[in-house]
């Protein structure tokens, strides 16, 4: 057998050392992203304590694959419809982070005498937090169920679409050498455009595909189809002059949208795991511990700006979003580290080439220092509110109630605010859509048209075709919303709000009429007059059309069934209805859930026995018992294995919910370890003068009176196994019997006269 490739040697080294690094991590409880960057230290050419790789290209290669998968798999926990729901508090505060950070970090490595794009750089890597490493923290510290933590999460879902969107914005920097402008303002749009288009079109096909051969997709075809997916939107972000890791982001986040979601999710999680843990490992391999040691002032002045930059601003936009003191300390001081975004964006500097080699070590040792921080700073959040809630002055404790108070108490009911934030969100989808199309015929379709019909033949039909592609979208951007109730009670409210609304529509009808005059005119040489006159006769059309609003309509249910079927399964599914959600009061009582195990002594007993409300304070909403749901159980419904109850309460009350529960299933197991007794086999001989002499099992009473079972009978050297209950005991029969040790001498200590 010839000599095996450098790739797979190199493969061999990184996954042999990964190994054994993380295990001992793992041992550690440590993070096991930190063994993966320790191990590429290993492997790397800086320090030769064991093999090193021979062929770093393929290293990258495997590297930029795991890059992929890991924002395929973000995407997958992301989507676009958690960005809908985690309301304002999430979006301000990721705002204020980035922009605060940003800033922190260019200032930080101006005053430090760093290139432009270095300092550039260096603002996008510590401006978002980790989110596996604050999802790690939580979970063992138990907060999980605080509220607190669901702002947290929520904040890092934004704080990774705002990473995606920073790379695209940082690579364009870097090639262009543009920090703002015209040609700035042109990456932004386009980089919305691609979003928007992508995800609405992916929504609109994919779960409708996923659906139709969802008989066909085990495990095996599904994993190759979600890849192949993958796959192919990173082609198509490539193409269109954006990151791989964009396109994968994307379908990962359209993905997230169908009833298929967790599969894919679940399925997905070894190839990610393996390519990630290649991608980290090369990141340990692209750091020099001697850089690291020359740079040591570098490193402690930038952890200081991430630890305390990240407290401070992600506290202000917690509190400016409207939230009590308490929970922007607790969320400011769980999001005090960086994690894997900064070291995909310094490799993205290093790709480029624009970014310092001793940027990379240093941002990477800043991560590992703040990721052994982040249980501390947790754990020393509740002290420092302590602390602050004590010297605080009290006029500045009101302004916070008050403010806080007032954010939460404000309703968004103002009709005009309704309706326009609606059609500003219904025209620009519509509009990017119809651009979209329009941009993909005249790139692909018109000219292999007008090739194979030239003249005005193939002009008008690449006309007609574009117009029918894009005529639904159109006739949703004139017509939509002008009967929707908050227009209604607009017009009926005065005679000003009609002039406003009808100005409204005509603007819509202007934007569309500018749209099919650029088609028109594109493909057909004629004077602007009648380009104007087609155009009128189209919009009068696409307006009285009543196929074509029918279409229209079909295709917006369309969407919006794919759009929602991940959300109605889970709404099925779920424990806790959507009208009972939204009573509660979010600031200071919220739902979890819990399993009653089949140790727990609260079985078989009422919620009026149990009295949870006036021992731990809080109320048992809805019990869910298999395929059944009770909500709002009364007292006398009683508690059975494997039951989830829905729990209302505050964190404190939920914290002491759980341990009582816990402290009651400990108590529980202990008596019953202490009780509980081995059953063992015995053999026993039935003599002549024996009581059982002549009965049959069931009159002997044996299983009533010792709690033994007689499992066989062995006579004239036949074996009865299992004997019914009308089976005769005759005199030197052996049986086999089975109970607990003392019941089974209390059996043979009997009248019953057994010998053994």
């Amino acid at each position: 057998m010839g000599q095996i490739p450098a790739l797979i040697s190199d493969l061999a080294v990184i996954l042999c050392t990964a190994s054994l690094v993380t295990l001992i991590f793992k041992k550690m409880k440590q993070p096991i992203v930190l063994g993966y960057i320790v191990a590429g230290i290993l492997t790397g050419s800086a320090v030769s304590v064991l093999p090193t790789v021979s062929d770093m290209t393929g290293v990258k290669i495997w590297a930029d694959i795991g890059v992929i998968f890991l924002l395929f798999a973000l995407g997958l926990e992301f989507s676009f419809k958690k960005l809908f729901k985690i309301g304002g508090t999430a979006i301000i505060t990721t705002m204020t982070i980035t922009a605060g950070m940003m800033t922190s970090g260019y200032f930080v490595g101006s005053l430090m005498e760093w290139s432009h794009m270095d300092s550039l750089f260096l603002g996008g890597m510590i401006s978002i937090s980790s989110t596996m490493i604050v999802f790690k923290a939580l979970t063992d510290l138990g907060l999980r169920n605080k509220h607190f933590a669901g702002i947290v999460l929520g904040v890092l879902v934004v704080e990774d679409l705002v990473a995606v969107v920073l790379m695209v914005l940082l690579s364009t920097m870097a090639v262009s050498h543009v920090v703002e402008g015209v040609e700035m303002i042109d990456s932004v749009l386009m980089l919305g455009a691609f979003l928007l288009f992508w995800s609405v079109m992916g929504i609109f096909l994919i779960p409708s595909l996923l659906r139709r051969v969802k008989h066909l997709l085990n495990d095996e075809t599904l994993l190759v189809v979600a890849l192949g997916l993958c796959l192919g939107m990173v082609m198509l972000a490539d193409k269109a002059g954006f990151s791989a890791a964009l396109g994968a982001f994307v379908m990962g986040s359209i993905l997230a949208e169908t009833v298929e979601a967790e599969r894919v999710e679940y399925l997905i999680r070894p190839v990610k795991d393996l390519f990630g843990a290649i991608f980290f490992v090369s990141v340990g391999m692209m750091i020099n511990p001697a850089m690291m040691i020359e740079y040591w002032v570098p490193i402690l002045v930038i952890t200081s700006t991430v630890v305390v930059g990240q407290l401070i601003w992600s506290t202000f936009g917690i509190l400016l979003s409207g939230q009590p003191l308490r929970v922007a300390i607790e969320s400011g001081f769980a999001l005090t580290q960086i994690g894997e975004f900064a070291f995909i964006i310094a490799g993205l500097g290093v790709s480029l080439h624009v970014t310092s080699d001793f940027l990379y070590p240093v941002v990477v040792a800043v991560s590992v220092i703040t990721t052994f921080m982040t249980p501390y700073m947790i754990r020393l959040a509740d002290p420092v509110y302590l602390f602050i809630e004590k010297r605080l002055p009290n006029r500045w404790k009101l302004f916070l109630e008050r403010y806080s108070t007032e954010h939460s108490s404000i309703h968004n009911s103002s009709h005009w605010r309704k309706l326009l934030i609606a059609l500003f969100r219904m025209v620009i989808t519509y509009a990017v859509l119809s651009v979209f199309f329009i941009f993909l015929f005249f790139q692909y379709v018109s000219p292999l048209l007008t090739e194979k019909i030239p003249g005005v033949f193939g002009s008008w039909l690449s006309l007609i075709l574009i117009l029918v592609t894009i005529s639904p979208f159109l006739r949703a951007i004139m017509v939509k919303k002008n009967h929707s109730e908050e227009y209604k009670q607009l017009w009926v409210e005065s005679q000003s709000n009609r002039v406003l609304l009808l100005s409204l529509i005509l603007l819509r009808i202007a934007l569309c009429i500018f749209i099919i005059m650029y088609v028109v005119t594109k493909l057909i040489v004629i004077t602007i007059g009648i380009g104007l006159f087609i155009t009128l006769g189209i919009i009068l059309l696409l307006i009285l059309s009543q196929h074509l609003k029918q279409h229209s309509i079909n295709l917006e249910k369309r969407f919006l069934k794919n759009f929602m079927a991940r959300e109605d399964e889970e709404e099925r599914k779920s424990p806790i209805k959507k009208e009972y959600r939204s009573h509660l009061l979010t600031r200071s009582l919220h739902l979890s859930q819990f399993e009653v195990f089949q140790a727990s002594p609260s079985i078989g007993k009422t919620l009026k026995e149990l009295n949870f409300r006036q021992v731990c304070s809080v109320s048992i909403v809805t019990i869910i018992r298999g395929i059944q749901r009770i909500n709002i159980p009364n007292g006398e419904e009683r508690i059975y294995p494997f039951d989830k109850l829905v729990v209302a309460g505050t964190d404190a009350d939920l914290i002491i919910f759980r341990s009582h529960i816990d402290r009651q299933i400990a108590i529980s197991k202990e008596e019953n370890l202490l009780e509980s007794k081995e059953v063992v086999l015995k053999q026993f001989i039935i003599e002549s003068n024996s009581m059982l002499v002549n009965q049959t099992i069931k009159d002997s009473n044996i299983r009533n009176f010792a709690d033994c079972l007689v499992v066989g009978i062995e006579r004239d050297g036949v074996s009865n196994m299992n004997p019914n209950s009308d089976t005769i005991f005759n005199a030197n029969d052996l049986l086999w019997v089975v109970g607990e040790e003392d019941q089974l001498v209390k059996l043979y200590t009997s009248s019953q006269l057994i010998k053994q």
